[in-house]
């Protein structure tokens, strides 16, 4: 059976779905190229499976291909003419190889209605056939696809099939310790690197080729004008089903990636007023997955939000290829690297890596024993005085303590002056009436530092004097092997 990296705990779901003895209808979504379909091409055995993928036409065509398609998987003689409505296709598809095992999946499955009121109608008829009485069998149904908003409604209160999903998952791309399984650089820092400029996105990794530097993989890939992972990248908003007015869509993200945070500046550097449907079409963004949202812990929830790119293939190509594309046409593509992206890379990478932090803090924690996190954001504005102030890492945990912090790109070990400087900024942030700094100054309030270049000695010895729990990341401690993995590698 082919590898699959990560999705341990959708596969072991996935198969458990066909140990029963009663049909199991599921749904499994997300953004396009993340792995949905090597996943569901190989969590079962292929003689158990039956994989089908709608196409974008009209429903009636792929009514009449899919009852083509079974006909030639099942070796029966099937007319679609004979089928002339989903009800009787899903009841053909239900009674397949009774009483064997079957997992049947059907990809892509928003494509099987024009529209949305269509698309009800089918979920209705595959309703009703699944209502009708079958003798017991382990079955498992799958309706995928990658239209992330219509397939999750699917499963909504009004919705013709809601209640009857045995299993309801989203595949969302990897983080950045199964991104480096794939893009597997010798050096821990190289790995980090490859994760910011092509993400967690299997599609785009498995283009990597680990034995080149990462510089050529980069030139290659993202910034010569034919990149493959750049086209990708490119033509990821375009694809996006149901999305109008796609050219405003990429105007919004230009406008992120390129610095604007807030949504006065995104609509004034996308040339779009700052209205209703501005805001709308941010949050659709943010729903996708290719824009995060945040504002500071504590904040109010009237206090608008702070907007970045959350895809850091996206965040690299916005940043750096996107408002360069007509140098890039006529610029070698190592020259353009070593002139215009190596010089700002680090920094472009700082954002980047603070992410890295909460996903490093999510992937030790079990092993670790850390503390859980209600929240985890950052902070970042003025104190009392004026002086403006950033924290990297602000957790308010379940026990009531905060975890603060700080996540530093770094190539020479952390001096002591760093942690010098957060302890008096928890100080200030105090003495200006932040409520949670009161509590991330206690004793018993946990510090976590995360150095790419480590620490110094001195660093070491005043941080872990100076509280009763600290914690001390390198990228060896990030980099640490899955429990499952331990005595593989």
């Amino acid at each position: 059976m082919a590898l699959i990296i990560n999705r341990d705990n959708e596969q072991q779901e996935l198969r458990e779905l066909l140990r029963g003895t009663s049909p199991q209808l599921a749904l499994l979504y997300g953004r396009r190229r993340v792995g949905k379909t090597h996943l569901l091409t190989h969590v079962w055995p292929a003689e158990q499976t039956f994989y089908w993928t709608a196409a974008a036409t009209t429903s009636l065509q792929n009514r009449e291909q899919l009852v083509r398609d079974i006909s030639l998987w099942s070796k029966q003689a099937l007319e679609p003419k004979e089928y002339p409505t989903w009800r009787t296709v899903f009841r053909l598809l239900l009674e397949l190889r009774a009483p064997q095992a079957l997992a049947i999946v059907l990809d892509e499955f928003q494509y099987l209605g024009d529209d949305q009121r269509e698309l009800a109608a089918v979920c209705s008829e595959l309703n009703a056939a699944w209502e009708q009485r079958r003798p017991p069998r382990p079955l498992a149904m799958v309706l995928a696809g990658s239209a992330v908003r219509v397939l999750a409604a699917l499963d909504e209160g009004a919705a013709p099939l809601h209640g009857r999903f045995a299993w309801t998952a989203e595949l969302r791309p990897f983080n950045y310790w199964y991104s480096a399984q794939m893009a597997s650089f010798r050096s821990p820092r190289d790995r980090i690197r490859a994760y910011g400029i092509f993400g967690g996105t299997p599609r785009y990794l498995d283009s990597v080729m680990p034995a080149r530097s990462l510089v050529e993989n980069a030139s290659r890939l993202m910034l010569a004008p034919r990149g493959e992972v750049r086209g990708l990248v490119e033509t990821a908003i375009l694809q996006e089903q149901g999305l109008r007015e796609v050219s405003k869509y990429q105007a919004i993200m230009r406008a992120i990636g390129g610095g604007c945070t807030e949504l006065n500046d995104i609509g004034q550097r996308a040339g779009l007023p700052t209205d209703t449907s501005l805001r709308d079409k941010v949050e659709r963004l943010v729903n996708l997955g290719y824009v995060w949202q945040s504002r500071n812990v504590g904040a109010r929830t009237t206090v608008p939000f702070r907007y970045r790119i959350l895809d850091p293939a996206m965040a690299f190509y916005y940043e750096f290829v996107s408002p360069n594309e007509a140098t890039l046409e006529r610029t070698d593509p190592k020259y353009f690297w070593e002139h215009v992206v190596a010089p700002r890379f680090d920094i472009h990478l700082g954002h980047i890596f603070e992410r890295i932090a909460e996903q490093a803090y999510q992937w030790l924690q079990a092993r670790m024993r850390l503390p859980v996190v209600q929240e985890w954001g950052r902070w970042e504005g003025k104190d009392r005085d004026g002086t403006l102030l950033e924290m990297d890492v602000v957790a308010p945990l379940a026990d009531g303590r905060v975890l603060t912090g700080a996540v530093k790109w770094n190539a020479q070990p952390l001096a002591v002056h760093w942690h010098l400087h957060h302890v008096q900024a928890l100080d200030r942030l105090a003495t200006s009436g932040i409520k949670w700094a009161h509590r991330a100054k206690e004793l018993n309030s946990p510090l976590l530092y995360l150095a790419a270049g480590g620490f110094t000695k001195e660093f070491v010895t005043v941080a872990r004097a100076s509280r009763r729990e600290v914690y001390l990341w390198s990228l060896a401690d990030i980099f640490r092997p899955s429990p499952s993995k331990r005595g593989k590698q």
